[in-house]
């Protein structure tokens, strides 16, 4: 576990987080001073109170809520304009803290290895990552990735061409691959 502590008196606060809309519905993003560090999906309030309780046990402080954060701005314009189909990957700080191990190798390599447009296979993945038998722990690792869309998981696929599973559902991964072109677009 992380310590960020909840801070002196007045100090800036460990843990931001807001909630989003975007395309595929509400998004609650959450930074700490090394970057974002979470975005969570279909953000009801009941995900929103798992999400922050997740936040609060793992990084061990008071998640605050800023929707005007300068942390969080630049995380939201940047998905703003991935979903609006003007910007293909995101450059943004990123705080692998709630992550560790093979989960994060794995996540880290999805991040920087398969770019916008292109989908890769959980044994592929795996392979890439010097563990050629642990397609079944990419895809725990993928189930466990706590920046999706940002740390691409929708872009990981079944060998035989299937969808595979998905946090977010898998309609919402048929629509995040039918942005960036993989799969035709909805008809309605």
């Amino acid at each position: 576990m992380n310590s960020y502590g909840a801070g002196a008196a007045g100090a800036e606060p460990a843990v931001e987080w807001s909630v989003v809309g975007s395309a595929i519905g509400p998004l609650l993003l959450a930074a700490t001073p090394a970057g974002l560090v979470s975005v969570a999906f279909h953000a009801r309030p009941d995900v929103r109170d798992a999400a922050l309780a997740h936040l609060r046990t793992r990084l061990g402080s008071e998640p605050v809520e800023a929707p005007g954060s300068e942390r969080l701005a630049e995380p939201i314009r940047r998905l703003a304009a991935y979903f609006a189909g003007e910007r293909q990957d995101f450059g943004l700080a990123l705080d692998w803290s709630l992550t560790a191990g093979f989960h994060r190798e794995v996540l880290r390599e999805l991040e920087s290895g398969v770019p916008y447009g292109t989908v890769v296979g959980y044994g592929e993945l795996a392979a890439r990552v010097n563990r050629p038998e642990g397609a079944q722990a990419v895809g725990a690792a993928m189930g466990s990735n706590p920046l999706p869309v940002v740390v691409p998981c929708h872009r990981v696929v079944e060998s035989d061409g299937g969808l595979g599973g998905f946090g977010g559902g898998l309609e919402t991964k048929r629509l995040l691959l039918a942005l960036e072109g993989v799969l035709p677009q909805p008809l309605f």
